[in-house]
């Protein structure tokens, strides 16, 4: 008896020993084979850039910005780390503007259609990889789900300095063309205005770094590929830029609907930056008490204001108009 009980304990000892066992030569196998790409870090569920994107999707959708309470967390911009545009439509009109990408990321099991289509063929012929990841992991990057198994990573926006924009304004050969925009929170008014100044023959747009749109894949697509071609410039402080290229020999012009000159008495052949603020607030009043000259558009009936970027858009043109004669 007391020899059994040895072999039985020696038995059950030896059960939890290391080692091949039978029928696990399939499992070794496949334990070998590829993967396939490592996806970004923002693709993979259990990382933190997962969830921080995820985070900003959500924030994004509620129409507030990321982080605790509505602000942005500590020593993080939300405009500063690769954005995720997610969606069928959204996806394919970035790739058609041109918007820079680094992968395009396709949940394992979606239903095919042109949009999709078009999508990866685009992102093939430009070189932007193709991932294709479950569709657990897209969840986790929308807010409700709302991804229709197709998402794009776009990567940050490179900013100029505002020496920059100077420097290419000197380099154009005729006098310098930039716009300044103040209290403008709308990456869509951001976008229509690079079109303008890029349509115009503007040399830049200079934003704020703080309270302020940033070149998201909104802006990309609404500049119809002009942001691709026109540097934006991010200031710390707007009105300290201002003074400075006001010190330059630049005319500082504020665009308001209460200005006391109006734009069919405007010379605009000097070398000039426009500044816009928003359809709301206006010209902050540092910014305003710093301009040259307040430039109001004349308009016909009881419309008391024009949107931003197509305010913008007037002014530049008239500027255009003046100079080519």
């Amino acid at each position: 008896m007391a020899g059994n009980s040895q072999r039985r304990g020696a038995i059950r000892k030896g059960s939890t020993k290391k080692g091949a066992t039978v029928g696990s030569g399939g499992q070794r196998r496949r334990g070998l084979e590829g993967r396939g790409a490592t996806p970004p870090a923002e693709a993979r569920t259990k990382h933190p850039a997962a969830k921080r994107a995820a985070a900003k999707a959500k924030a994004a959708a509620q129409g507030r910005p990321a982080g605790k309470g509505g602000r942005a967390p500590a020593g993080r911009r939300g405009d500063d780390g690769p954005e995720m545009v997610l969606g069928r439509n959204p996806v394919v009109e970035c790739l058609r503007a041109g918007v820079p990408a680094s992968a395009l990321y396709v949940a394992v099991g979606t239903e095919n259609d042109e949009r999709l289509t078009e999508s990866v063929k685009i992102a093939a012929d430009t070189g932007i990889s193709i991932l294709e990841v479950p569709r657990t992991d897209l969840d986790r990057l929308s807010a409700n789900g709302l991804h229709q198994g197709v998402a794009l990573q776009v990567p940050a926006y490179r900013y100029a300095h505002p020496d920059d924009l100077l420097l290419r304004a000197r380099e154009s050969g005729g006098p310098a063309l930039l716009v300044a925009l103040d209290n403008i929170s709308d990456p869509r008014n951001l976008g229509a205005v690079v079109r303008s100044v890029a349509a115009f023959g503007g040399q830049g747009v200079l934003i704020p770094q703080r309270r302020s749109a940033g070149v998201t894949a909104v802006a990309w697509r609404t500049s119809a590929g002009a942001a691709a071609r026109l540097p934006v410039a991010r200031a710390t402080n707007l009105t300290r830029t201002l003074k400075d290229w006001a010190a330059r020999g630049i005319r500082v012009v504020g665009l308001d609907a209460g200005g006391t000159t109006t734009l069919d008495d405007f010379d605009g052949t000097d070398p000039t930056v426009v500044v816009v603020g928003s359809e709301g607030k206006g010209l902050s009043r540092l910014v305003r008490e710093n301009c040259d000259e307040i430039l109001s558009i004349p308009m016909a009936g009881d419309i008391e204001s024009l949107n931003a970027s197509v305010a913008a858009g007037v002014v530049l043109s008239e500027i255009a108009r003046q100079r080519r004669r």
